[in-house]
């Protein structure tokens, strides 16, 4: 869900960009009847959909990589080499993004994320908790699909207007972008999203 949402604000926000998903359980499950049902109410197909699995190359190239959950971004920058100033839980970079405000105008999204990541150290990541994580509602009642997607539009339209950046748009925001579900890269955004099931 997340990935589909993801390109539609982005298309919304006239910013170009590269957006995949990718996950850490074994690849090639379609998405859930729940989530297409549920991304279909806001007129997105999500319907063929199929969940792939992160790859080193895709952890270690990915310009700016979303996790749903702190054992995503732990995962992805342990396992697969994933630079942790540009690995991040949705949760975080948006509350991150808050504190430090959105880019300047000109800057990269590098440089941003850099700033986002100032102080910021591997046992902030240590451990499950709600400030971070979002639960994965597979299995779930197709009414917390529902709740799972207001909360990743929220989120994830607050990321678009972070990345944006303020005063003004440039050419330098209108670079492509490279995003994962999970992982985002972009000549500079890219997302990746590497939730256990890259199906939501």
């Amino acid at each position: 869900m997340a990935e589909g949402l993801l390109r539609r604000i982005l298309a919304l926000s006239g910013v170009g960009a590269e957006v995949g998903s990718a996950g850490l359980l074994p690849g090639g499950a379609p998405a859930t009847p729940e989530a297409i049902a549920t991304m279909a109410a806001r007129r997105i197909d999500i319907s063929g959909h199929v969940s792939r699995t992160v790859d080193v190359e895709v952890a270690r190239t990915t310009t700016l990589i979303i996790g749903m959950t702190r054992q995503h971004v732990r995962e992805l920058c342990a396992t697969y080499g994933a630079d942790m100033d540009r690995t991040f839980t949705l949760k975080e970079i948006v509350r991150r993004g808050d504190e430090v405000g959105p880019r300047y105008h000109g800057e990269s999204v590098r440089s941003w994320l850099r700033r986002l990541a100032v102080g910021r150290r591997p046992a902030d990541l240590m451990g499950d908790d709600p400030i971070d994580d979002i639960a994965d509602p597979v299995g779930r009642p197709r009414a917390v699909f529902e709740e799972t997607a207001d909360e990743l539009e929220r989120l994830l339209r607050r990321l678009v207007e972070l990345l944006v950046g303020e005063p003004r748009r440039s050419a330098a925001y209108a670079e492509p972008a490279r995003v994962l579900r999970g992982a985002a890269h972009r000549p500079e955004p890219h997302v990746n999203d590497p939730t256990g099931h890259t199906r939501r």
